[in-house]
């Protein structure tokens, strides 16, 4: 199984965006050196005290002088708020920086009101769907100059390296993304962080509906991924008590509260006590929104949600305490599926 990360740049307590910034540089680089396959940092807006992952497109190249080898990617850049143009662009401008390493994860979701009216995004798109996918082709044909002799933008040229395109990966959380993927023919990664009930019939869904397509980027045949929110320690129980924050962010998000991260403490208290340890085997179709464990155990979790969508590449997200945690999860993972 290849393993890969996700980053938010979380804003570390009493700190600032310059740290969390400094924090996912150094989470790229031990990614790299455990051997992840792809670093991606994510696309938030309007909570900058908290979350500093704003805009992919630029950490990505900073990101890209800080490491050697490692994929680096966007998870996701949200193209409900952009031209398809703008955001072909910014990638070709990375695979400039980092030829071969880039992937672009396109994906879309609403802000909050002031946010999207900040950004210049319409919420009361007709068809989104369409407009989605209007938007990932007209992309993918700005990189490659895809577009027929005849039409407006035909002399639009975009940077790049030469040796080949940013990798296209359509992201989401639906079957209405799933749909999108099989469409055009591209790589599909599946949020289970978010709504872990829809992964195995939008992993069906894109299989059903695959067809490989003329679209730069398209593959041979149906290639998915799996994000999951995970955290390890060297105990079940060491890790329950981590992955308490996780699960007490997704309580207060659910309240409205957006984007904070209680400590384990706190965690704990406004859950009511600890949760319950991730057992080694799940039950049936159980499907935790975030798993934890020792590395034996986190091992075997991930390897049952894999086989159950047909995976063979998880990618990590997390929502962890400190740092020095979250580093010491990814090491903790890596060794317990032994990537490294």
């Amino acid at each position: 199984m290849d393993l890969s990360v996700v980053d938010l740049s979380p804003v570390p307590t009493d700190g600032t965006a310059t740290d969390a910034y400094a924090n996912t540089v150094e989470s790229a680089q031990q990614a790299e050196s455990l051997g992840y396959s792809r670093f991606w940092v994510a696309e938030h807006h309007g909570m900058a005290t908290t979350i500093a992952g704003t805009t992919p497109e630029v950490l990505l190249g900073h990101l890209a002088a800080e490491t050697d080898s490692i994929r680096l990617g966007s998870g996701a850049v949200l193209l409900n708020h952009y031209s398809p143009f703008n955001v072909a662009e910014q990638f070709g401008v990375l695979d400039a920086l980092a030829p071969g390493r880039i992937d672009a994860g396109l994906g879309r979701a609403n802000g909050s009101p002031a946010a999207d009216r900040a950004l210049g995004t319409d919420r009361r798109v007709q068809n989104p769907d369409a407009d989605q996918t209007e938007k990932i082709e007209a992309v993918m044909d700005h990189l490659s100059g895809g577009f027929p002799d005849d039409h407006p933008y035909a002399d639009l040229e975009v940077p790049g390296s030469g040796a080949g395109l940013p990798e296209p990966w359509v992201l989401g959380s639906s079957p209405s993304s799933a749909s999108i993927a099989a469409e055009l023919g591209l790589p599909y990664c599946f949020a289970a962080f978010i709504r872990p009930q829809f992964a195995v019939r939008a992993f069906e869904t894109y299989r059903d509906q695959f067809q490989s397509t003329s679209l730069a980027g398209s593959v041979d045949q149906p290639q998915g991924m799996l994000a999951v929110n995970a955290v390890s320690a060297e105990t079940d129980r060491e890790a329950v008590r981590l992955r308490a924050v996780a699960e007490a962010s997704f309580a207060r998000m659910q309240r409205g509260v957006v984007g904070t991260r209680p400590s384990i403490e706190e965690a704990i208290d406004e859950l009511g006590g600890a949760p319950d340890p991730t057992p080694p085997r799940l039950d049936g179709d159980d499907w935790p929104r975030a798993v934890s464990g020792s590395p034996e155990t986190i091992s075997s979790v991930l390897d049952q949600l894999a086989d159950r969508v047909g995976v063979d590449e998880l990618m990590i997200q997390h929502v962890q305490p400190t740092q020095a945690d979250a580093l010491r999860s990814h090491e903790l993972i890596a060794e317990g599926v032994g990537i490294t």
